[in-house]
């Protein structure tokens, strides 16, 4: 075969689906066998950054479903898509190598004409990472066709051989004079806890990154900034309130925490078993305190002091299904507050399940709060009554009046309709106006968790974060809300005018 001929054959080759790949390297001469393999390494390496560090290692490098969603990422940018991304994750799962390492040198390789800016927290992290790069490029050069220029080989600047490519490093708060970059790559721009609780380094953070970082993106360039979670104001924070809604966020919590995660996890399921499972997690956990577990590893940070709930009160009476299987209830209430009223966090609507025994402890049995239309949250709220036998639903009135009880008589009806309400009564439904401060409604109510009378069922992450969150002047989240209106029901049941001997038409007997 002419060498002219080879040549069209094997960029055909290079073009064909991965089954006919295989055929024909199958049916292939040990000769061009050898070069056909020398394609798939190529084309394995083009494919994502994880791959490429597969090749290079012989598969040593570790390959995780989180790290993959980065390498989603750095594909997207070397696919000409201008990308604003925010990846919040643990510590200790990989990010950095993958971020601020592999994925960088990958996208020199397939980018060589493009600048790369990576910062961290320090300049000597950032050489750091610079080092590693260039060491790579030396390393691998001839394998992903890539070298450095001669004369620039510093682990904090270097420009590629034979095009206008090439890498810069900076610490965060460092200057970038003249240095422009069509991908800028910040990796854990927080050192510590000490950093992250001072007002005047996120401010000057904040700062750094409005005043030198964005202004040396090149026209079209992309933003991704990968970090673990420090304080409410941290740089993610500060983001995800300046402009959220223009950037694709990925959060990754250590412990999935809703239906919506983004690898698709049930909840409670870990990041990256492989690695640290969930008694690994849990040993962790026990290890740093719940303040660090729910920043650092759930991404879920929360103020100092100040809050109106405490940690313990809700770890330490928490009780298990197990736990709670013997125990003889008096009242079951499923309260609700919509979205669209006074709270503007998340704008959820709040459905929440509480019950109380006879000598006066509360139970929070169950939270299915979420972004629901009228329909869904009555059809909800009611199935979630059907479930536990309810005998009350209390809903916030304030900002539906009359429309909310009749979305849930429409919804009770609808199920009628279809036989699902298991021939119960429809709970008698509540209605409450929050006439008093935020504060002075959740303050008796988290009186009963100091006391030890409130249990929690089960973990019910969003719901618990949100209560120990909460201060004083911030909008109340509507879970919380949705939690205090179940509770002061069954704690004061006076309020509303109905207690259990309310009720003459028997819904109660037979309640364990």
């Amino acid at each position: 075969m002419a060498r002219a001929d080879e040549a069209a054959v094997l960029q055909l080759y290079r073009s064909l689906p991965v089954q006919r790949r295989r055929e024909i390297a199958a049916a292939s001469t040990p000769e061009l066998r050898a070069q056909l393999v020398r394609i798939e390494r190529e084309l394995a390496m083009d494919r994502s950054p994880g791959a490429m560090a597969s090749v290079l290692t012989d598969g040593r490098e570790m390959q995780a479903p989180h790290l993959a969603k980065i390498d989603a990422a750095f594909e997207q940018v070397a696919a000409g898509k201008p990308t604003k991304l925010l990846l919040t994750m643990p510590p200790r799962h990989g990010k950095s190598r993958r971020a601020a390492r592999w994925a960088p040198l990958w996208y020199l390789r397939r980018r060589p004409e493009h600048r790369v800016m990576i910062a961290s927290y320090s300049s000597d992290l950032a050489d750091d990472h610079g080092r590693w790069i260039r060491d790579a490029v030396l390393t691998h050069g001839p394998q992903i066709g890539i070298s450095l220029r001669s004369g620039s080989s510093a682990a904090n600047r270097f420009d590629l051989a034979g095009a206008e490519g090439g890498a810069v490093m900076a610490g965060v708060g460092g200057g970038l004079t003249g240095k422009g970059a069509h991908l800028a790559v910040v990796d854990d721009p927080i050192k510590d806890a000490a950093e992250a609780a001072s007002p005047t380094m996120r401010k000057r953070l904040w700062e750094w990154w409005q005043a030198v970082l964005l202004t040396r993106i090149e026209p079209g360039g992309s933003v991704i900034l990968i970090q673990t979670r420090w304080n409410e104001d941290d740089l993610a924070g500060r983001v995800l309130a300046d402009e959220g809604d223009r950037w694709t966020v990925i959060d990754l919590p250590a412990l999935a925490l809703s239906e919506d995660d983004a690898l698709g996890r049930p909840i409670g399921t870990a990041l990256w078993p492989e690695r640290y499972d969930t008694d690994a997690l849990a040993e962790i956990r026990r290890s740093v305190g719940e303040r660090v577990w729910w920043s650092l590893y759930m991404q879920q940070p929360r103020p100092q002091d100040g809050g109106v709930w405490q940690w313990q009160w809700i770890t330490g009476s928490r009780l298990s299904a197990d736990q709670f299987r013997g125990i003889d209830l008096a009242r079951i209430v499923v309260a609700v507050d919509p979205a669209g009223g006074e709270s503007a966090v998340g704008d959820e609507t709040g459905i929440v399940a509480a019950a109380s025994d006879r000598e006066g402890h509360l139970y929070v049995l169950d939270d299915r709060s979420g972004n629901r239309g009228a329909d869904a949250w009555g059809r909800e709220t009611c199935l979630l009554a059907i479930e536990l036998r309810a005998d009350a639903i209390v809903v916030e009135a304030n900002y539906g009046g009359d429309m909310s009880r009749q979305i849930l008589h429409q919804a009770w009806q609808d199920l009628q309709r279809e036989q699902r309400t298991e021939n119960m009564l429809m709970p008698a439904v509540l209605s409450v106006t929050a006439k008093h401060g935020k504060r002075l409604r959740a303050e008796p109510i988290a009186q009963l968790y100091e006391q030890g009378r409130v249990h929690h069922v089960g973990e019910w992450p969003k719901l618990e974060q949100q209560m120990v969150t909460w201060v004083a002047g911030m909008d109340s989240p509507d879970r919380m809300d949705a939690a205090v209106h179940a509770l002061t029901q069954l704690a004061d049941p006076q309020h509303t005018g109905l207690s259990a001997t309310s009720y003459h038409d028997g819904r109660l007997s037979g309640r364990r």
